[in-house]
């Protein structure tokens, strides 16, 4: 046999060691949240992509929703706005909301879909104001104060209530890929700034998708951020509030494991948070037995 030929066997032995979970992943939901560094460097940015629409591809029902920090505090930064965060959110005034809606809804959510059809992939650029899909309340930042919690107002922050599925069902039941930009609006009409973190979370419930995958910046969560190898592989939503409250988990990892924490809640089977630096991370969680990063499940009292 040449070399040619055993290559070709190869590839072909790759396709038939991932059939069980092409089977098993069939016809199911996944949500996927985009951001961090993989938005940044155009190779990882292309490999997300590819994993999107391969996922797609093999019957996979795959949303993404996206962040755009690096662009917004750039666009900020140009237009001399100052802005700060808290417990991992940003805090919005109405300038801060003007540019955040114009650079998550008409640049970073554009140019992901734009890149992903150049890849061959067929997706549709939505903002949670379309057909009302993100419905919002008021969000406020909480700090403790001996024993009494207090709130703090940090501007045009949401908080999902509700999300109305109708029109990503529809693109899904279509083979599209709905690319969803984080931003709300409330009874009254009012824009809100949403975590895409916590949209995400909100989205996978509604959706009553089968996995949430989180791309951030890290290997996964760890016990010890300065211990490398205290990464945790698999925990249960009600180790959460221990984290929390050791300040294991802080500032921008809040809004994520809030998020993990209402996606199970409402029925996600797993949460996954994953390094979005690691060239074809979602395939590498989806599609092998060891798996990256971190998997949170339900907790065994609740099962």
């Amino acid at each position: 046999m040449t070399e040619f030929d055993t290559n070709n066997l190869q590839k072909v032995q790759v396709f038939i060691e991932a059939l069980p979970y092409v089977q098993k992943f069939h016809g199911k939901t996944i949500v996927v949240k985009y951001g961090g560094n993989a938005m940044l460097n155009e190779e990882l940015k292309n490999a997300v992509f590819a994993d999107v629409i391969l996922m797609n591809l093999i019957g996979i029902r795959t949303v993404l929703v996206h962040g755009g920090g690096p662009d917004i505090e750039d666009y900020l930064r140009r237009l001399d706005i100052k802005s700060d965060f808290h417990s991992g959110l940003r805090i919005t005034d109405n300038a801060v909301m003007e540019t955040v809606s114009m650079v998550l809804v008409g640049k970073v959510n554009q140019n992901t879909i734009s890149d992903i059809n150049r890849l061959g992939g067929k997706a549709v650029g939505l903002s949670g104001k379309d057909g009302a899909m993100l419905k919002c309340v008021k969000k406020y930042a909480k700090i403790s104060a001996g024993d009494e919690v207090k709130k703090v107002d940090i501007g045009m922050v949401g908080e999902v209530e509700s999300v109305d599925c109708t029109l990503i069902n529809n693109l899904l039941a279509e083979k599209y890929i709905p690319v969803i930009a984080p931003i709300g609006t409330d009874e009254n009409g009012s824009t809100f700034n949403v975590n895409a973190d916590s949209a995400a979370g909100k989205i996978a419930a509604a959706l009553g998708a089968m996995k949430l995958f989180l791309l951030t910046d890290v290997e996964g969560l760890y016990r010890d951020f300065k211990d490398k190898k205290s990464l945790i592989s698999s925990m249960t939503i009600d180790e959460v509030p221990a984290l929390i409250e050791t300040g294991t988990i802080k500032k921008g990892m809040l809004p994520k494991l809030e998020s993990c924490v209402h996606a199970i809640e409402g029925g996600v089977e797993n949460v996954h948070i994953i390094d979005g630096r690691l060239p074809h991370s979602l395939l590498l969680e989806l599609f092998t037995d060891s798996g990256i990063g971190t998997m949170l499940t339900k907790g065994a009292k609740d099962e």
